[in-house]
């Protein structure tokens, strides 16, 4: 929500400074997200007016002017001496005398360029300053010359303030329950009601109608629109809106269109009551009528095309669908310049069905912002009277009376607070006089009291209290603890008017209480784990990988279907139907994806040496419906820095693997338990990848360099090796007493051993049959060395590996040494019929 300064101060009678607006807002719950001073750029330049332009003696297109800039009093002068006459070159081809214009003194930073102005020497004629046209100052397209001034403008003003360009705009958050606030009249009230200054009194001047509306309404519809007004002006002129229209809505974003649709856009956000107005000739038939939609087809005013369905509010006339209700109109009816006759409309429509027509259709829009939150149910009669008297004065032309259909809502409602529950409830402590007077001033009527309570009046703009409860019981809950709706409806409501009452004393002023954790049932009891195995797994894989040097990303869960394509099966069932952009149409299968996407992005801005992870869903196919799992996801790319004596290496799938196994360890995963087969996805190299195991079904990982044809179609260049492991497939660690650190007083000792096996051989095979040879000494056996070469026999390599031995009870002698080195030449000879090197 957008407003300016200004036009809050239309609704709130206070001095208070923007500083304190600011910090009132933040502390009553309306959270201000950004301010804009557009003034603040502006606040050296001045308005000025040319006293004298003459001819260059050196250039045929400059002229030397005599600026009369008005006298800086707190300078004491920008010219020579003090005095407020100063000389400037300028090559505008209107610069002559008597022509007020905006100067710029030296120091001045000018908005369109960035440049900091000085006293320069222009062809040998010094020039103290500059005379700016609009698109200097950032306010515009015109630069034919410079910008003129009216000719009464007073040298020596601020341009800021003369312009109106001084008024701050403020933008709040609004939270879903708070649609009074969307209206700049409901922020100024919150402020009064928060001490801040006094809300200005606002009435609708009724407009007499001089004729029968040749249009009416009917509804078919009434679960949508239970009640709708109108009413006809005929004989008016459509144009541009006058200067403090266009300029109020500019600041808050909106672009001007014309005085009638301009004036519905003002209501919007000034009242918080959303209008629309229809070209009277264009409309077919003497009656507009709210019905459900019949798979008919809209031109929006956005120029897109939408299909009502049955379940949309439209509203037809003759010639069809002429606007989605409460959404946006339709081009068909829509007004323009030649309009002379409008039909304005002013309904009130159910706020679930506005937010499902809009959620269905992706329109956003300010009037759906506002209904499906609620409106002010007793503000249409009201807001038609002052929308109609805004468009006679802008427009002119005649009114006619108003037509309605419908009946008006019963929105009277009442709301009881216990005085005591606000500090029980609250934490603060309110007097019970203040309590009641700071509902009053939000709106609230008091029905009666007493020393303990009171009833309350709610106010028909504020839809978030004592409304019907729209939520059934739980399933499966105690018929003993269930509670009516009314009951329900009083518990909230009550609960509401404590916030209310606790938000205007400032929700700073809350004290902070920590709530107990759940399972303490006595002092001292410990608490229970704040994280889930599952969170905690999480936990320690994103520090793992962060102390591995790897960067976190944090992408969308959706990518294009074609880049999808290259990691995994793409179902119809993983594809988003109203996706937020065109190439996010896709359920990514693996956060992979995402990475080797964010290094395409900065391969193309020159940084093609990465280490990313990230720790995301990635979503497959499972029989009837989608499976989504938690992945932890790396890439490395490029080439590795050089360094004294090594050379730039490439990221390889030893990298991939190495990353893979430092998580699997930290996640308390056994390493010996592990296996590794080449049987990785197809989007990863065939011969240079894998896959981890723990037994031989339980897949925890794959890594490896990815498929050159993957790469390709991605547009990444140079070498690539990532890997996935699935969080969710880890098994909790065995709970175990710990023990004491197993410290043996021997000295370890290695033994190297060189085979020949078949290069179908796996080195995992190797290493299992040599850890098994011997497992009351033999403590780590890890590979050093592939080889295949000229002193190799065809068919076959060389795999070399490293035992290391653990004595317990004593040292060694050679010829246990030699019975343990016996064991493993036999255990690998008989797994892989490998025998040992010469």
């Amino acid at each position: 929500m957008k407003f300016t300064l200004s036009w809050l101060r239309d609704h709130l009678d206070t001095e208070a400074p923007p500083l304190e607006i600011l910090a009132a807002l933040n502390r009553i719950g309306l959270e201000v997200e950004g301010v804009t001073d557009r003034g603040a750029a502006l606040a050296p330049f001045r308005t000025a007016r040319i006293v004298a332009a003459d001819q260059h003696p050196n250039a045929d297109r400059l002229r030397i002017c005599r600026v009369d800039i008005g006298r800086d009093t707190s300078a004491g002068g920008i010219g020579p001496e003090g005095r407020d006459l100063v000389q400037v070159v300028c090559g505008a081809p209107n610069a002559r005398a008597g022509l007020s214009v905006i100067f710029a003194p030296p120091g001045s930073v000018i908005p369109a360029t960035g440049a900091t102005l000085k006293v320069g020497s222009i062809r040998g004629v010094e020039s103290q300053g500059m005379l700016c046209s609009l698109r200097e100052l950032g306010l515009g397209e015109e630069h034919d010359g410079i910008a003129e001034l009216p000719d009464n403008t007073t040298p020596g003003q601020s341009y800021a303030n003369f312009a109106g360009l001084d008024d701050p705009v403020i933008e709040i958050a609004i939270t879903p329950n708070r649609g009074d606030a969307l209206a700049v009249r409901g922020v100024a009230r919150d402020l009064a009601a928060a001490g801040l200054g006094r809300l200005r009194p606002w009435l609708a001047e009724t407009v007499e109608g001089r004729f029968a509306s040749p249009i009416t309404w009917r509804i078919d519809f009434p679960q949508a629109c239970p009640y709708v007004l109108g009413r006809t002006v005929r004989a008016l002129r459509n144009g541009p809106s006058p200067d403090w229209l266009r300029e109020r809505l500019l600041a808050i974003g909106l672009r001007p269109i014309s005085a009638l649709v301009d004036i519905t856009n003002f209501f919007t956000f000034d009242l918080g009551r959303p209008l629309h107005v229809f070209d009277a000739d264009r409309l077919a038939g003497p009656e507009l009528v709210l019905c459900r939609g019949g798979g008919e087809t809209l031109r929006a005013l956005d120029g897109r095309d939408y299909i009502a369905d049955p379940e949309d509010c439209v509203i037809a006339d003759d010639a069809g669908v002429q606007s989605f209700a409460g959404l946006m109109g339709g081009e068909a009816a829509g007004v323009s310049d030649s309009t002379t006759s409008v039909f304005i409309e002013c309904a009130l429509f159910d706020p679930v069905r506005v937010a499902l027509s809009g959620r269905r259709h992706a329109i956003s829009s300010d009037a759906r912002q506002r209904f499906e939150r609620g409106i002010d149910p007793a503000l249409p009669v009201a807001g038609l009277e002052a929308a109609t008297r805004m468009i006679l004065e802008l427009c002119g032309g005649e009114a006619s009376d108003v037509v309605v259909a419908g009946e008006p809502p019963v929105w009277q409602r009442e709301a009881r607070l216990r005085f005591e529950r606000i500090a029980g409830l609250g934490g603060l402590e309110v007097a019970p006089d203040a309590a009641v007077a700071s509902l009053e001033a939000l709106g609230f009527a008091v029905r009666e009291r007493d020393e303990a309570s009171v009833l309350l009046d709610v106010p028909s703009w504020r839809n978030d209290i004592a409304m019907p409860s729209v939520l059934d019981a739980a399933p499966g809950l105690d018929p003993a603890r269930r509670l009516g709706a009314d009951a329900v409806s009083s518990i909230e409501a009550e609960c509401d008017l404590i916030e209310e009452v606790l938000r205007l004393r400032g929700l700073d002023a809350v004290p902070a209480v920590t709530l107990p954790p759940p399972g303490l049932v006595a002092r001292g009891a410990v608490p229970l784990a704040s994280l889930t195995p599952r969170q905690a797994r999480t936990a320690a894989a994103r520090r793992m990988l962060a102390a591995r040097g790897l960067a976190e990303c944090v992408g969308f869960s959706f990518i294009s279907r074609d880049e999808a394509e290259q990691f995994g099966a793409i179902p119809d069932s993983l594809r988003l139907l109203n996706p937020i952009a065109a190439d996010l149409d896709q359920l990514r299968p693996t956060p992979l994806a995402s990475l080797v996407l964010a290094a395409h992005r900065n391969a193309a801005r020159g940084v093609d040496a990465l280490g990313l992870f990230e720790i995301g869903p990635g979503f497959a196919e499972m029989g009837p419906g989608s499976s989504q799992s938690l992945i932890a996801s790396g890439l490395r790319t490029g080439h590795a820095p050089r360094r004294p004596g090594v050379g730039a290496t490439p990221a390889t799938l030893w990298d991939a693997k190495a990353d893979a196994l430092a998580v699997l360890e930290s996640l308390g995963v056994p390493m010996d338990a592990l296996g590794v087969a080449a049987d990785a996805p197809a989007h990863y190299h065939p011969g240079r990848s894998g896959t981890l195991r723990q037994g031989p079904k339980l897949v925890l990982a794959h890594f490896g360099d990815l498929h050159p044809g993957v790469l390709q179609k991605l547009a990444l260049d140079g070498p690539a090796a990532g890997f996935e492991l699935f969080l969710d497939a880890v098994p909790d660690p065995k709970r175990r007493r710990r023990a004491a650190p197993d410290l043996p007083s021997f000295q370890p000792l290695t033994r190297d051993f060189a085979f020949l096996v078949g290069t179908e051989v796996t080195a995992e095979a190797m290493l299992r049959a040599a850890r098994g040879a011997e497992r009351t000494l033999i403590t780590k056996v890890s590979l050093f060395d592939v080889y295949e070469g000229e002193t190799v026999p065809q068919g076959q390599k060389s795999l070399a590996i490293e035992v290391v031995l653990q004595p317990r009870e004593r040292s060694l002698t050679d010829a246990q040494i030699e019975a343990v080195c016996a064991k493993v030449v036999a255990a690998v000879g008989k797994a892989t019929g490998g025998v040992l090197r010469g």
